[in-house]
Parts: structure tokens; C-alpha cells; sequence
């Protein structure tokens, strides 16, 4: 039985970045990851990923990356070496190769029996930090018999991949249309189809919308705007970094259809809502737009005035509603992810198997998440947001350390 006062589970960006502010505070802990450093960013991507956040932006305070310029996006396997070199640096006390598989609350004392794939951990503090990317989800609206090869956008990696014939891209986040403009670029006939989503300016008047969303304040949201907890951000650090429009998308040759709802007799059908998605797309493209022309004005800054990103023709309109799946050899899965906590065997989540906690600490004592959607704001899920949720719940432990060392020492 191995002793550590805190376990963290997972070593991405969220397991790394708790390390380090556990380590700085003198908190003895150990990392189990069941892969390498970063897995996900090297084998769960498609091979032209690259970061949709600038690198002076996507990092963490403590080093820049090395090989790419602060304006320039990283590419996923820069993004895994990054981590791998910042745990490094840190010293962090990582074990690869180790799987979790389950954790339970001591019945007579404080503290966890955790099982691993490398014999049992007794451990005083649990964190969570596999993130939000655990379990690809993938609607079950087609049937495997229906014809077409279906997969999920982890699976997905070139168009040397997939079967000859057409494709249809399901999803309008920043996975889907990155893959599906990769795809028409490959000389592939695509379909996408295209949901409720935010699209954000890559950038505006000499600033990227990473700036933007900074000095407006919107990454430090506590709360997402009403209806807009699920809906996806498409933005893209491909090719040097570009704004997402579905005009274009369609110009290029991209088939664009409506949200996917049903399947019968061979035909899927979608909805009769992309004019509206791409409206509202626009309406908060355009309200950030505004936002930032009265912060220049206000702040008296000296940027370049931009009045072609106002700039659009009409909207397209979908020329099919539904669609005979016999045409059609790749169904690309750009649907999300779902988390998986099957190995946490506390009273730490709802009804619905979501966490339970406050910026990241869990309603079972002793427990904490990271790298979650809006743990604490907008930014909780990003490179940069992470670091500082990590040193929130870091302190928290360090909290908590010092009643039990009172309530022990007072014995």
C-alpha cells in the first residue's frame, strides 16, 4: 500500500498545472497518468490540429514556448511537448502508465483506498483532472447498418483515412468545420451540418479575439449567457488562423445543411433552422464587434478601424433537407464529448452524473475537479484557465491540511 497526501488523476494540462502549485507549496502528491503526458493531444487529434488560441495566450506564466512565435498557433504535438517540458521544469512527480480504477472513501477514517493498475494507494486528498474530454459521444440517430462508415472526430486524423466518396460533417464547433474545410480541400465532396454555435472574430483591428474576450472581461464570466451553456465556439488557429465563416464554407463548395435529427429508410433528415444558426452566429460576431469599438473609444487606443469586418453577403440557405445516405461514404462525428467518472466511487455528483462542487471543490470532502467547462468561468476549460483554478484548489487543500494538522497535533 503505497502513502501520498494527495493523488491527482490525470496528466494534462490540469494535472500538470495543479503539480505545480502543489509543489510550490510544499504539498507532497504524485500524478497517475495511464498514458504519457498530453495523450490526448497526441494520439485522440487529427494530425493538421493546431492550438485555436495564439501561444502568448495558450500557455501557462511560468514558460513560453520554444519553436513557435507568441502570434503563431501551436500545433498539437508542440502543445503535448510544451506540457511534457513544463513537468519537467516543475519537477513533477508524474507516473505514467498507471490507470486508476477506482476510488473509495475510507469507512473509518479520513482519506481514500484508491486501485490502480499498479497495486493500491491510500490517499488523504483525490483530485480530478482528466478534463472534460473523456468519452466521445456520438448521437444515436444512424444506424451502423445504415451504410456509411460512421466515426468521431478523435478518431479522425487526414483524408487518407477515410473510404473514397462523400462526407458529412456533423457539427459547426471548431472540430467540425476545420475538418470539414480539410476534407474540401482534399478534393472531397462535404456536407456540414451546422447547429447553434458562437463565432467569434479570429481577430479585430490588429488584435485576436483571445485579447478581445480578455479586456472585455468575458473570460472571467462566472456564468454562461441563458441557452448558451452547450453551444460550441467555431474558431480556427488553421492556416495561420482565420475567422470562421459558414459564407465562405459554403462558396468553397461545402454543402450546408441544417441541424441532423432523425434517420429512416436509408435518408437523414435535418432541420429547417441554418439560416437562423448562422444569423444568431453573426448577431454575436457583430456584438462583439461593438463591444470592441467602444472600448477603443473609450479607452483612447490608438487601433486600425476595420469596417470590412462588417462585411457579409447574404446568409446561405440549405438546399437540401434531407439527405440518401447510399451517397454518402463517412459520417464524421464533431459532436462533443462526454465526461466519465465511473472510477470515482464517492457522493460527488447529481442525478444526472454531473460534479458537484464550487470552483472546483467537491461537495465529498477531500475531493476536487479540474479542467472543467465553467469550474469557475469562461476560461476553466482553456490552457491559460486551468493554471489559475489549479492554484485555487491548491490553496484549498493547503486549507484543509492545516485543520487536520491542528486537530491532530491537539490529540
Amino acid at each position: 500500500m503505497q502513502e501520498v497526501e494527495v493523488l491527482v488523476v490525470g496528466a494534462g494540462q490540469a494535472g500538470v498545472a495543479i503539480s505545480e502549485h502543489l509543489g510550490e507549496r510544499g504539498v507532497p502528491h504524485l500524478v497517475l497518468e495511464r498514458h504519457r503526458i498530453a495523450e490526448r493531444w497526441r494520439s485522440e487529434r487529427w494530425d493538421s490540429l493546431v492550438a485555436n488560441g495564439p501561444a502568448w495566450h495558450d500557455r501557462f506564466p511560468g514558460l513560453e514556448f520554444a519553436d513557435v512565435a507568441p502570434d503563431g498557433f501551436a500545433s498539437k504535438d508542440q502543445v503535448a511537448d510544451y506540457f511534457t517540458a513544463y513537468a519537467e521544469k516543475i519537477n513533477a512527480p508524474i507516473k505514467t502508465g498507471v490507470e486508476v480504477l477506482s476510488v473509495r472513501r475510507h469507512d473509518d477514517r479520513p482519506g481514500f483506498h484508491v486501485d490502480t493498475s499498479d497495486g493500491p494507494v491510500d490517499a488523504r486528498y483525490v483530485v480530478a483532472a482528466t478534463g472534460p474530454f473523456q468519452r466521445p459521444v456520438i448521437p444515436p440517430i444512424v444506424p451502423e447498418s445504415a451504410g456509411p462508415v460512421q466515426i468521431h472526430s478523435n478518431t479522425y486524423r487526414n483524408p487518407g483515412q477515410l473510404p473514397e466518396g462523400a462526407v458529412l460533417v456533423v457539427g459547426a464547433g471548431s472540430s467540425g468545420v476545420q475538418i470539414a474545410d480539410e476534407l474540401r480541400r482534399a478534393g472531397r465532396t462535404v456536407h456540414l451540418s451546422v447547429g447553434p454555435h458562437d463565432r467569434p472574430p479570429r481577430s479585430y483591428r490588429g488584435r485576436d479575439f483571445c485579447w478581445w474576450l480578455g479586456v472585455l472581461q468575458k473570460w472571467d464570466a462566472e456564468t454562461p449567457s441563458q441557452g448558451a451553456e452547450h453551444v460550441t465556439i467555431a474558431v480556427s488557429g488553421a492556416r495561420g488562423g482565420h475567422t470562421v465563416d459558414f459564407r465562405e464554407l459554403a462558396a468553397s463548395g461545402i454543402t450546408l445543411v441544417g441541424m441532423t435529427t432523425s434517420y429512416a429508410e436509408g435518408k437523414l433528415s435535418f432541420a429547417d433552422d441554418l439560416e437562423r444558426n448562422i444569423a444568431n452566429g453573426d448577431a454575436t460576431y457583430l456584438a462583439l464587434l461593438d463591444e470592441a469599438d467602444a472600448y477603443v473609444v473609450r479607452n483612447g487606443l490608438d487601433l486600425p478601424e476595420e469596417p470590412e469586418a462588417r462585411v457579409s453577403g447574404p446568409a446561405p440557405k440549405a438546399t437540401v433537407d434531407e439527405l440518401d445516405l447510399s451517397g454518402i461514404a463517412v459520417i464524421v462525428w464533431a459532436t462533443g464529448y462526454a465526461a466519465d467518472y465511473g472510477w470515482l466511487e464517492v457522493d460527488a455528483f447529481d442525478e444526472n452524473g454531473r460534479p458537484r462542487h464550487r470552483r472546483g471543490v467537491s461537495s465529498e470532502p477531500g475531493v476536487y475537479f479540474l479542467g472543467l467547462p465553467w469550474l469557475s468561468r469562461r476560461g476553466s476549460s482553456f490552457i491559460w484557465g486551468v493554471w489559475h483554478d489549479a492554484r485555487h484548489v491548491a490553496d484549498h487543500i493547503v486549507t484543509q491540511r492545516g485543520y487536520l494538522a491542528y486537530a491532530e497535533a491537539a490529540q
